[in-house]
């Protein structure tokens, strides 16, 4: 065996001896040779040349990202996750409202909240081996460098997520060499630092998706979700997850809807629905998804699921969602004010300081990812809105001049009756729900809590009675004055007439309860007359009165709603809120707390009670303010009421009626509404087509309550009524003074009784004002009888009130005091006039009389100081028929036939010359039967008589018993 190898070996050698020493052998030894030293030289070439190549590579590199600083790891981790997010706003009870206006909305979520098909769909279609590589994959970086230097029209991207998220969060999109170098270093940085589910997540909240239903850009998957399907991300199914990981190859394309918030015609969704397929076929070549779901997955009708297109919350809701945003606003810039160590209350007397911390706000607002909680109640909110929009009695809308910024010239527009309303709770402060106006694209802005204006009579309570009480000086059934001024002029020089609504109205001497039920103007000033000295406005500034100015705490028309000016709805309804929690001020609120993007409460309001008036006052001005719904200025709302509660309310109107106000509350909750015009104009101007102002601002109130009765009527009608406290008492007090009765008081059966705070004022002093009078009547009014007044023309046997009493109802702002017992006073019939006519000691005019049938009648003496009449019969003399009084009316039925004339008398008792004569025909007599009248011939023209002299008058009436100087 050994022998056969050597031999089969040896004939090898020879043979390649042979090969190899024949002529072509040497010559292909020689060649290969060559070829192979060539080889080695051009094998060493290469390796040079690369190693040359790659330090130029690596050099030019290191140059790309020479200025790139070393980021530490808390910088990265900041930078990754500084990503925008927006904030939202609720309605009470966490009832989502919306996202607050941006330019990109964006809501964080977790990665156990994201649907593990995402997750898929992601690592099949952006980034196969994210779990594997250490921030980039080389193969795919060169691929695209290869691209991008032959200019090749297939670029299949070289980007990991890690990548993309260096690029979104820390580099820009600027397409270099450099950006690209430097993203490719902090990628394999940040993977050093951050874990990949960490990673997968911050990708999954920063990467933009088109657009959402309401036509708002989008970014995040859980923003994504809700926004294009109206699932949570944690609910997307499979084809739902592979259309929204195709949108951002090309957000805009691919999104479903167009920037108005329309869902795109079927070619405009043609490129996203083809990505989606393209998405599910690279899930199932990848393994993530089975033949049997891909079938199912692009058989899905993917249309069928798009949210359906929507309104955003500034156009379902502007008026609220404009004033959350403003409110809370407000409130993150004082945070931030005073987490920079800077005292927040500054920021409202310094004008550059807010100013810098509201733009600081507004950015941390929109970026911040806060969740706004506010006070408003969703239902209520709707109904409130749904009866102003079915109102019919607004009035007609005028047409005003007005600046058009757009045009530079002024145009005539057309304006609406606006109006306003705030609904609280005023226990708590909180405001359940309030009107902001018609349209927010007719006004903007809020008229329930940004427009001033004066609040009219509803301003009487709180700075006339209220005060009034709290200082001791009236209790409910208080006597007040009710007579227009005389002859006074107010701080300024100026002369100051106010009158009542109806401008002819004086009532005299009434109950305060009844000048605050019917709201007499004049009753309401002279008593803020008697207080005005303690400043009783320094109320108003507990009260919250944001703009109250020197002149408002002494100007007597400030007690009518004159303020300068003037209130927001918000704060004149705070005011009222306040009556009804017993003079505890809580101020008014309607943010509830905001939470920053991971569920930390930042702010929480906090209600702080203030004593404003004592809860005796605060019981007895309600009680008061009853009465305006039962007999008052509110009884065409309690009318309009579907429940029965204890209410108290007032109303008020502006002067020339540019505003209307009612503001009315039970011990649960206060409404206050206003009417008017944003450029003043009197509400009367449509004719009654529209009713009343007044009774256009009740009918409102009433349906508002009754809507937010509908929707809870445990809040708005509760169990209990006003509780009355302790150190209210009931006083019985003589009804024309406030003082104690004394016997001539209880005698003219002006004895009453009403409420009064035991602990500033009970009547104690018994009444002196009483003296017995006797009057007479001069031109509806009445006067004390002087002792020359015929006593036919005098009222006997009367209580009068003496000149003390008069001057301490008057105080320093005079009046006629004949007007303060008038005609239609209650006290008309007991009380005398205690004023003494002014005579001018000139006989009275003559008069001139007439004669129909028997029927006498004769005119006005043109005198002003006649008391009377008397009738003479001129036939045989002159003879006095009858007195006839000033007040009982200028006729006299004849009971014979003569010669009448009449004469005027005045106070003092001085006659007037004699009226014309007028004569009675005796009748003719009745002819005897069968007999014919002779004819009478025509009388004889006959000189009208002239009348003899009256006969001399009748001696004067007794002066009353005294000294003869009443009143």
């Amino acid at each position: 065996m050994n022998d056969q190898v050597k031999n089969w070996l040896k004939k090898i050698n020879e043979t390649w001896d042979r090969w190899t020493n024949a002529q072509w052998a040497k010559g292909l030894r020689i060649t290969s040779g060559v070829i192979w030293n060539l080889a080695l030289i051009l094998l060493i070439v290469l390796l040079v040349g690369g190693a040359f190549a790659g330090s130029v590579a690596a050099g030019y590199f290191a140059s790309l990202v020479d200025q790139e600083p070393l980021r530490e790891e808390a910088d990265m981790r900041a930078s990754i996750f500084s990503y925008e997010e927006t904030s939202e706003v609720y309605f009470a009870n966490n009832v989502y409202l919306g996202k607050i206006r941006t330019d990109l909305q964006r809501r964080e979520t977790k990665l156990e909240e994201v649907s593990p098909y995402v997750l898929d769909a992601v690592y099949a279609t952006e980034d196969e081996y994210f779990p594997v590589h250490d921030g980039i994959v080389p193969k795919a970086i060169f691929r695209g460098l290869l691209q991008d230097v032959t200019n090749s029209d297939s670029q299949t991207g070289g980007s990991t997520l890690t990548q993309q998220l260096i690029k979104n969060q820390i580099l820009t999109n600027e397409v270099s060499y450099e950006r690209k170098a430097k993203e490719i270093l902090l990628a394999m940085r940040l993977e050093k630092f951050m874990e990949k589910d960490e990673i997968l997540e911050a990708y999954l909240n920063i990467i933009p998706y088109g657009r959402n239903a309401s036509g708002a850009n989008i970014a995040g998957i859980e923003t994504a979700a809700e926004g294009i399907f109206n699932v949570k991300a944690k609910d997307l199914n499979l084809p739902q997850a592979a259309f929204i990981a195709g949108i951002p190859q090309a957000p805009f394309a691919h999104t479903p809807f167009t920037s108005g918030g329309l869902l795109k015609d079927d070619d405009g969704l043609k490129p996203g629905i083809d990505r989606m397929l393209t998405v599910l076929y690279r899930m199932k070549e990848t393994g993530y998804i089975t033949e049997q779901e891909y079938n199912g997955a692009i058989a899905y009708d993917i249309k069928k699921d798009f949210r359906s297109p929507e309104l955003l919350p500034q156009e379902r809701y502007p008026f609220l969602t404009y004033e959350l945003e403003r409110q809370a606003k407000q409130i993150i810039a004082e945070l931030l004010a005073e987490k920079d160590g800077i005292d927040p209350s500054r920021l409202k007397d310094e004008e550059k300081l807010n100013e810098k911390y509201t733009i600081m706000a507004d950015r941390a607002m929109r970026n911040n990812g806060y969740r706004i909680h506010s006070t408003i109640d969703k239902e209520m909110y709707d109904a409130h809105q749904k009866v102003k929009d079915e109102f019919k009695n607004y009035g007609p809308s005028i047409k005003v001049e007005k600046y058009n910024a757009e045009s530079q010239k002024n145009e005539w527009v057309e304006e609406p009756v606006q109006v306003g309303s705030v609904l609280m709770e005023n226990s708590t402060g909180r405001i359940l729900s309030f009107i902001g106006g018609r349209s927010y694209e007719i006004e903007a802005s809020n008229h329930a809590t940004q427009r001033y204006r004066q609040n009219g009579s509803t301003m009487k309570p709180l700075l006339i009675y209220a005060p009034a009480i709290e200082y001791g000086v009236i209790g409910a059934g208080s006597p007040v004055v009710d007579v227009a001024f005389k002859d006074y002029v107010d701080g300024s020089g100026n002369p100051y007439s106010p009158g009542n609504f109806n401008k002819e109205q004086e009532l005299g001497i009434i109950p305060a309860r009844q000048a605050l039920a019917t709201s007499q103007n004049l009753a309401a000033l002279r008593l803020y007359n008697q207080i005005v000295e303690k400043r009783p406005a320094e109320f108003l500034k507990k009260l919250g009165f944001s703009r109250l100015i020197d002149e408002d705490y002494v100007n007597l028309s400030a007690s009518i709603g004159g303020i300068r000016n003037g209130v927001t709805i918000e704060e004149n309804t705070n005011a009222y809120a306040t009556l009804a929690n017993g003079g505890q001020f809580i101020d008014s609120y309607m943010i509830e707390k905001i939470e920053d993007a991971d569920g930390n409460i930042i702010f929480k309001h906090q209600s702080k009670a203030v004593p404003v008036y004592s809860p005796q006052t605060s019981y007895i001005v309600t009680d008061m303010l009853r009465d305006v719904l039962s007999e008052g200025t509110g009884r065409r709302a309690q009318s309009e009421l579907k429940f029965n509660s204890d209410f108290a309310a007032k109303t008020g109107t502006t002067n020339n009626a540019h505003d209307v106000w009612f503001m009315g509350y039970n011990p649960s909750i206060t409404l206050g509404v206003w009417l008017g015009y944003d450029t003043p104009t009197n509400l009367n101007i449509s004719n009654g087509t529209y009713q009343q102002p007044g009774t256009r601002v009740n009918m409102l109130w009433a349906r508002l309550m009754n809507s937010s009765y509908d929707v809870n009527p445990e809040l708005v009608d509760p169990a209990a009524g006003f509780k009355q406290p302790k150190g209210v008492v009931s006083r019985s007090f003589c009804a024309i003074s406030g003082m104690s009765p004394s016997e001539e008081c209880s005698r003219a059966g002006l004895v009453r009784s009403d409420l009064f705070n035991a602990n500033t004022y009970v009547p104690r002093k018994a009444d002196d004002s009483f003296v017995s009078s006797s009057y007479v009547m001069i031109d509806g009014k009445r006067y004390r009888a002087l002792s020359s007044t015929p006593s036919e023309f005098v009222v006997s046997g009367g209580v009068g009130v003496n000149k003390d009493f008069i001057n301490r109802m008057f105080g320093n702002i005079n009046g006629d005091a004949s007007k303060l017992f008038p005609q239609n006073s209650s006290f008309a019939d007991r009380v005398v006039s205690e004023d003494t006519f002014d005579a001018d000691g000139a006989s009275p005019g003559s008069v001139s009389a007439s004669i129909s049938g028997r029927t006498l009648t004769w005119s006005n003496s043109a005198s002003k100081d006649v008391v009377g009449y008397r009738v003479f019969k001129s036939t045989g003399g002159n003879a006095l028929l009858t007195s006839v009084k000033e007040a009982s009316g200028n006729s006299y039925q004849l009971s014979s036939p003569g010669t009448y004339f009449v004469v005027a008398v005045d106070i003092t008792g001085n006659q007037s010359p004699a009226s014309n004569m007028v004569n009675v025909e005796a009748p003719e007599p009745e002819p005897k039967p069968g007999t014919e009248p002779k004819p009478k011939p025509d009388p004889k023209p006959k000189p009208d008589p002239k009348p003899k002299p009256p006969p001399v008058e009748p001696p004067p009436v007794e002066p009353p018993p005294g000294d003869g100087e009443g009143a």
